[in-house]
């Protein structure tokens, strides 16, 4: 199984600089669509329900601080992803990379956990 890291590093290998609210939104609709498809977790650090929406603790702790964050940060090796994992993110990817992150906020809100 691979890490939060691993993900969010093959987020950022594959995005422009992005908020680290967005990278947290993506992780978690990642791992929300891995686990739908695949009926397996992603990866298996937990997701709180924060004020401005999902959040991964383990994550957090790395960029806390931070409010943009790029690839130029290593936090993780993408390396570590299946096929099958990195074809879940990039399905993220594809439907909200290029979403702003007070969109997914507010897309997250909308859902239930």
């Amino acid at each position: 199984m691979s890490s939060v890291f691993d993900v969010a590093q093959y987020i950022l290998e594959s995005t422009e600089s992005m908020t680290t609210i967005k990278l947290e939104k993506l992780v978690y609709y990642a791992q929300a669509w891995h686990l739908v498809w695949e009926d397996t977790p992603l990866f298996d650090s937990r997701i709180e329900a924060w004020a401005n929406g999902p959040v991964c603790p383990d994550l957090y702790d790395k960029h806390r601080g931070m409010f943009f964050i790029d690839k130029e940060i290593n936090i993780g090796n993408s390396d570590n992803l299946a096929e099958n994992e990195i074809e879940t993110i990039q399905a993220v990817l594809d439907a909200y990379g290029k979403k702003s992150a007070e969109y997914l906020v507010t897309l997250t809100h909308m859902e239930q956990p």
